[in-house]
Protein backbone atom coordinates (compact mmCIF):
# COMPACT_ATOMS: atom_id res chain seq x y z
CA UNK A 1 0.00 0.00 0.00
CA UNK A 2 3.06 2.24 0.95
CA UNK A 3 4.58 1.60 -2.65
CA UNK A 4 1.19 2.87 -4.23
CA UNK A 5 1.15 5.93 -1.90
CA UNK A 6 4.98 6.57 -3.01
CA UNK A 7 3.91 6.32 -6.19
CA UNK A 8 1.17 8.88 -5.77
CA UNK A 9 3.62 11.64 -4.33
CA UNK A 10 5.73 11.29 -7.64
CA UNK A 11 3.02 11.60 -9.96
CA UNK A 12 1.92 15.01 -8.08
CA UNK A 13 5.19 16.25 -7.52
CA UNK A 14 5.44 16.24 -11.58
CA UNK A 15 1.91 17.53 -12.22
CA UNK A 16 2.71 20.54 -9.55
CA UNK A 17 4.99 21.64 -12.27
CA UNK A 18 2.71 23.01 -14.18
CA UNK A 19 2.14 26.27 -12.10
CA UNK A 20 5.41 27.40 -13.69
CA UNK A 21 3.84 27.76 -17.07
CA UNK A 22 0.10 28.88 -15.97
CA UNK A 23 2.57 31.47 -13.72
CA UNK A 24 4.47 32.16 -16.93
CA UNK A 25 1.85 33.06 -19.52
CA UNK A 26 -0.20 35.28 -16.89
CA UNK A 27 -2.58 32.73 -15.10
CA UNK A 28 -3.02 33.96 -11.41
CA UNK A 29 -1.02 31.44 -8.98
CA UNK A 30 -1.92 33.02 -5.81
CA UNK A 31 1.46 33.67 -3.74
CA UNK A 32 3.56 34.27 -6.78
CA UNK A 33 5.55 37.10 -7.07
CA UNK A 34 4.62 39.61 -9.92
CA UNK A 35 8.53 41.61 -9.19
CA UNK A 36 11.15 40.47 -11.54
CA UNK A 37 12.54 38.24 -9.66
CA UNK A 38 15.29 36.01 -11.75
CA UNK A 39 18.19 34.87 -9.22
CA UNK A 40 19.93 35.29 -12.22
CA UNK A 41 21.71 38.09 -13.48
CA UNK A 42 19.30 40.51 -15.53
CA UNK A 43 16.39 42.01 -14.15
CA UNK A 44 13.82 39.33 -15.68
CA UNK A 45 10.15 37.71 -14.37
CA UNK A 46 8.39 34.90 -15.04
CA UNK A 47 5.91 36.36 -17.50
CA UNK A 48 8.32 37.90 -19.48
CA UNK A 49 10.36 36.21 -22.55
CA UNK A 50 13.31 34.36 -20.67
CA UNK A 51 9.84 33.00 -18.34
CA UNK A 52 7.87 32.34 -21.17
CA UNK A 53 10.69 29.91 -22.53
CA UNK A 54 11.34 28.85 -18.91
CA UNK A 55 8.33 27.12 -19.23
CA UNK A 56 9.54 24.53 -21.35
CA UNK A 57 11.71 23.07 -18.23
CA UNK A 58 9.00 23.55 -16.03
CA UNK A 59 7.07 21.11 -18.57
CA UNK A 60 10.01 18.73 -19.28
CA UNK A 61 9.94 17.97 -15.40
CA UNK A 62 7.09 16.65 -15.68
CA UNK A 63 7.63 14.23 -18.11
CA UNK A 64 10.10 11.66 -16.05
CA UNK A 65 7.94 12.08 -12.65
CA UNK A 66 4.85 10.51 -14.09
CA UNK A 67 7.01 7.93 -15.88
CA UNK A 68 8.72 7.31 -12.40
CA UNK A 69 5.43 7.23 -10.74
CA UNK A 70 3.98 4.71 -13.50
CA UNK A 71 7.56 2.63 -12.25
CA UNK A 72 7.02 2.81 -8.73
CA UNK A 73 3.40 1.70 -9.37
CA UNK A 74 3.99 -1.51 -11.00
CA UNK A 75 6.72 -2.42 -8.81
CA UNK A 76 9.90 -1.82 -11.14
CA UNK A 77 13.46 -0.81 -10.03
CA UNK A 78 13.82 1.82 -13.03
CA UNK A 79 11.33 4.02 -11.54
CA UNK A 80 14.40 5.04 -9.85
CA UNK A 81 16.39 6.53 -12.28
CA UNK A 82 13.04 8.73 -13.67
CA UNK A 83 12.50 10.33 -9.88
CA UNK A 84 16.56 11.03 -10.30
CA UNK A 85 16.23 12.52 -13.85
CA UNK A 86 12.77 14.33 -12.85
CA UNK A 87 14.28 15.72 -9.30
CA UNK A 88 17.30 17.25 -11.26
CA UNK A 89 15.66 18.89 -14.15
CA UNK A 90 12.80 20.08 -11.40
CA UNK A 91 15.54 21.65 -9.35
CA UNK A 92 17.28 23.39 -12.73
CA UNK A 93 13.48 24.46 -13.31
CA UNK A 94 12.54 26.18 -9.41
CA UNK A 95 15.77 27.30 -8.67
CA UNK A 96 16.22 30.53 -11.06
CA UNK A 97 12.55 31.36 -10.13
CA UNK A 98 13.17 31.17 -6.57
CA UNK A 99 12.04 34.80 -5.06
CA UNK A 100 8.68 34.43 -7.09
CA UNK A 101 7.61 30.98 -6.40
CA UNK A 102 4.72 30.09 -3.78
CA UNK A 103 5.88 27.70 -0.49
CA UNK A 104 4.23 24.90 -2.31
CA UNK A 105 7.29 25.22 -4.90
CA UNK A 106 9.84 25.53 -2.56
CA UNK A 107 8.68 22.37 -1.10
CA UNK A 108 8.74 21.12 -4.06
CA UNK A 109 12.45 21.42 -4.17
CA UNK A 110 12.95 20.18 -1.37
CA UNK A 111 11.14 17.03 -2.03
CA UNK A 112 13.83 16.84 -4.80
CA UNK A 113 16.65 17.21 -2.86
CA UNK A 114 15.20 14.27 -0.58
CA UNK A 115 14.46 12.15 -3.78
CA UNK A 116 18.13 12.64 -4.65
CA UNK A 117 19.39 11.69 -1.12
CA UNK A 118 17.00 8.65 -1.08
CA UNK A 119 18.24 6.92 -4.60
CA UNK A 120 21.82 8.03 -4.58
CA UNK A 121 23.41 7.56 -1.22
CA UNK A 122 22.86 4.50 1.10
CA UNK A 123 21.35 6.68 3.44
CA UNK A 124 18.23 5.87 1.59
CA UNK A 125 17.34 2.35 1.63
CA UNK A 126 15.65 2.26 4.90
CA UNK A 127 13.33 4.38 3.31
CA UNK A 128 12.65 2.42 0.00
CA UNK A 129 12.36 -0.58 2.14
CA UNK A 130 10.10 1.45 4.40
CA UNK A 131 7.36 2.33 1.08
CA UNK A 132 8.18 -1.38 -0.10
CA UNK A 133 9.40 0.18 -3.30
CA UNK A 134 11.81 -2.14 -5.32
Amino acid sequence: MLQYLAALVLLGHGLGHIIGPLASFGVKVKGMAERPSWMLPGNRDMKGAVGKAWSVIWIIAIIPFVISSAGAFMGELWWRDWAIIGSIISILAILPWWNSVIGGVKAGLLLDIAILIVLLTSLGEDVIEFFELP
